[in-house]
């Protein structure tokens, strides 16, 4: 079998052959960008002949060019679309114009260079995501076929932004799937132990190497910039706080007091060493979010705005049913420290809670306490999270800011 790492528009590739069964190009005509392992062709084209992360061509049982991929055997999702244009296959050219095409985009809607600069199948490059941090760009990689890409990924990140270090975050559990090692190092350049984010009027310092996830959720930054509004005056708890963008925030647009409740002591030592360098004092509670909320309603303590932002509770499908127990007894205890008319925002980042089931969970919470709940806004994710609509697991966020009133 043929691979190359790189090859540039105009090229020929001599990429191994993925074939599908009858009818099973109908979802990648659609847009879609994988291909499923009961999709394929074994008989023809044996997954088994493929290494992990190889490069493709994905073709229909006609013989129809459907794209370039990559392949991984070991895994359900046995390929993944790169490009459907059969004279610009993958390499370095390619990653370079889909991070020119990302680029542009972010640059239209922020004025300062910290975003989430591509964001996996919604910007062409499925596997990737890379955060943009000024001038440090910290990546993860989720598939086999993004990892053997990796060079050219690197080159390209160099070409299109030129930024001074680069850090791969490599520790995902998504990486398990795919059979690929955890690991943290430097793609080049010298990375800080901690670097700047600008949200709302804060410079925040973010742990990038030691940090969850990228060390950030710019996810969440639309949603946190509209709170801001309902927090003028209040007593405001920040549920799940991590560094503290929620908190400090409102304390910036006028709370008049903040708690901030997480479990990790390196989290808060952050988010109380971004407070002081801004001119900002929060109360820090560190224990578990469920613990904390009981002990603050044995305590009759209340606020006027409850933000929860958990991580997520449904990681599979199978933990739905104890995941969606989690979501309303967490809406509970946050319904229970509310003042009359107060503000809930309650958000969930698993995929596998539908909206209407996190809306179903908030209003079981309101119905167990005896508040009646309005939903006055909604929000998902932040603009640099750009929705597939071919793939429904691209949108996975969501916000409620819902009044809860006494009936």
């Amino acid at each position: 079998m043929h691979t190359r790492n790189d090859t540039s528009h105009g090229e020929s590739a001599d990429f191994a052959e993925l074939r599908l069964k009858r009818g099973e190009d109908r979802r990648l005509s659609a847009g879609h960008l994988w291909v499923f392992s009961n999709e394929v062709d074994t008989a023809r084209t044996p997954l088994t002949g493929f290494a992990p992360g190889a490069l493709c061509r994905v073709v229909s049982d006609r013989d129809k060019f459907l794209g370039y991929g990559y392949v991984n055997p070991h895994s359900l999702i046995s390929a993944r679309i790169l490009g459907r244009d059969p004279d610009f296959p993958p390499g370095k050219s390619l990653i370079v114009h889909r991070l020119q095409v990302a680029l542009s985009l972010r640059r239209s809607l922020y004025e300062r260079p910290f975003h989430r600069l591509v964001y996996g199948e919604s910007d062409g490059l499925p596997g990737l995501v890379l955060d943009r941090f000024g001038d440090v760009i910290v990546g993860q990689i989720a598939t086999a076929g993004m990892e053997a890409l990796k060079p050219a990924i690197v080159e390209a990140v160099r070409k299109v932004l030129a930024p001074t270090a680069m850090l791969w975050k490599n520790d995902s559990g998504a990486r398990d799937l795919e059979g690929l090692p955890h690991y943290v190092e430097t793609a080049f350049g010298e990375v800080p132990p901690s670097v700047t984010v600008e949200e709302g009027g804060i410079i925040f310092q973010v742990p990038v190497s030691e940090g969850q996830k990228t060390g950030w959720f710019f996810d969440q930054a639309a949603n946190r910039l509209a709170l801001r509004k309902y927090v003028g005056g209040a007593r405001v708890l920040d549920v799940f706080s991590y560094l503290g963008a929620w908190g400090l925030g409102a304390l910036r647009a006028g709370a008049t007091e903040v708690t901030c409740v997480d479990a990790s002591a390196t989290a808060l030592e952050g988010l109380q060493a971004t407070a002081a360098a801004n001119g900002l004092k929060p109360v820090v509670l560190r224990g578990d979010a469920f613990d904390v909320m009981e002990s603050l309603h044995a305590e009759r303590r209340r606020f006027d705005v409850v933000v929860i932002d958990p991580p997520a509770f449904i990681k599979r499908r199978k933990d739905i049913p104890k995941g969606e127990a989690a979501y309303k007894r967490l809406n509970q205890l946050a319904l229970q420290l509310l003042e009359r008319e107060g503000i809930l925002v309650s958000c969930s980042c698993s995929w596998h809670l539908e909206p209407d089931s996190l809306v179903a969970a908030i209003q079981r919470a309101a119905r167990h306490v005896g508040r009646f709940v309005q939903i006055v806004e909604i929000g998902g994710q932040a603009p640099d999270h750009p929705i597939h609509p071919a793939i429904p697991e691209t949108r996975y966020l969501k916000a409620y800011f819902c009044r809860a009133v006494q009936e």
